[in-house]
This record gives C-alpha cells, structure tokens and sequence, in this order.
C-alpha cells in the first residue's frame, strides 16, 4: 500500500538525515503513556518548521495548538538566546504535558505555554513584548483556522512566515460533498487568504507517516 511506502521513506528519512533524538522520542514515548492523540507533526515537518525559523533568524515565534510541545522543541531550538515561543493549547492536561516535555528539552525559558481558548489569548498577546511575531505556526481546530489566521497576520511583521497543518485532509477539500466542518473552515480560511492583499500563499501536498495531507505556508507582506 502507498501509506505504507510513505511511513517506510519517512522512517528511512529520519534516520538517514538525523531527523529525531532521545529528547523527541521521549516527548512522544509522555505524550503516548498519557493517552494524547497521536497527532503530532511527522520529524521531516517539524524540521521545516525549524529550518524556516532559522532562515528568517525567527527571534519570536507563535503556535496556535501545543498538544505534548512536540513541534515546540522543533521551533524553540530554532531561537538565539533570548528568544521566545508562546504555544497556546486549549487543554489543560496537554498544557502540563507539553510544559514538562519542553523543560526535558531544556527549553523551559524559552517558551511559554498559554492554556486557554486559542481565541481569548490571541487578543491578548497584542501586548505582549513578544509581538510582533517573526513566525506564526498554526496546528488546532481546523473549523476555527480563519479566525487564527487573521490574528496571525495582526500580530506578525512584514516578512513573517505563517504555516498552517493539515490543509489537504486526504484529499477532502477538493471534494465538495464533504461538508464536514474541519474540512469547510481550511475551504473558508483558503478562500480567504486567497484574496488578502496582506499575505502572499502557496499550499503543498504532502505524504509520509501521517498520510496524505498538507501545508500551507504564507508570508505577510509590507504595507
């Protein structure tokens, strides 16, 4: 089967390339004892976050869904000394369990995990010293996405980069007999991203051991 091929190339990927360590194994041996849903980013995305923080020498970062802070530790080893991440995460149990897994990375004081509705702390990190944003990661409920990506262009810098997860769905976006509301709000949120005269965004189809699915990556552009 092709889903198989996909997670045998993804496995030999990551340990040709170095893709993973102790630290990340361990982020998910907690987050799997804890009973979390296995839904976070494969090791080849998690190093695409982290390399296009890098390329754009990211010294503040957002993430909209934190779940066990796997993808977190991508993006916060991605930061110099002084940096800062803020991860928002709707449950409080999956907040204590990220916290613990970013103080296991030795990343405690450099990220922030906010547990709270994604939609009340957004408004208020407007404040936040940490704003604007140089990257802006976006990985929660699919409904709610056009609302997020709104606020992440509020609280971005021109040049900032913001990626959005799981916006091909296995193909369902394309079918429209599918009406199930994860699958409307990415139709909602492409739509209008499509016509922000703010952002400038591309979506690209990925395989691997999470299936077939995708990502779509913007940037928000000067005034």
């Amino acid at each position: 089967m092709p889903s198989e091929q996909w997670t045998d190339v993804d496995r030999y990927l990551g340990e040709r390339l170095g893709l993973t360590d102790q630290v990340l194994d361990g982020t998910i041996e907690r987050a799997h004892r804890a009973g979390l849903p296995e839904i976070q980013v494969s090791p080849p995305l998690g190093w695409l976050l982290h390399i296009l923080a890098r390329s754009i020498a990211a010294t503040s970062i957002l993430e909209i869904g934190t779940l066990a802070g796997y993808s977190a530790i991508f993006l916060a080893r991605a930061l110099p000394p002084g940096g800062r991440l803020i991860t928002l995460e709707l449950d409080p149990r999956h907040a204590d369990i990220a916290r613990e897994n970013l103080a296991h990375a030795g990343l405690a004081s450099l990220a922030t995990v906010i547990q709270a509705p994604a939609l009340e702390s957004l408004p208020r990190l407007a404040t936040d010293p940490a704003v604007p944003f140089d990257l802006v990661f976006i990985d929660a409920d699919k409904a709610a996405t056009p609302r997020y990506f709104e606020w992440a262009i509020r609280l971005s810098r021109p040049g900032a980069i913001i990626v959005v997860d799981n916006v091909v769905r296995g193909g369902a976006i394309a079918d429209n007999g599918d009406t199930h509301p994860d699958v409307a709000g990415i139709r909602e949120f492409l739509d209008q991203a499509s016509r922000d005269p703010r952002v400038a965004i591309t979506v690209l189809q990925t395989v691997g051991s999470k299936g077939y699915d995708g990502i779509a990556v913007a940037t928000v552009l000067g005034s």
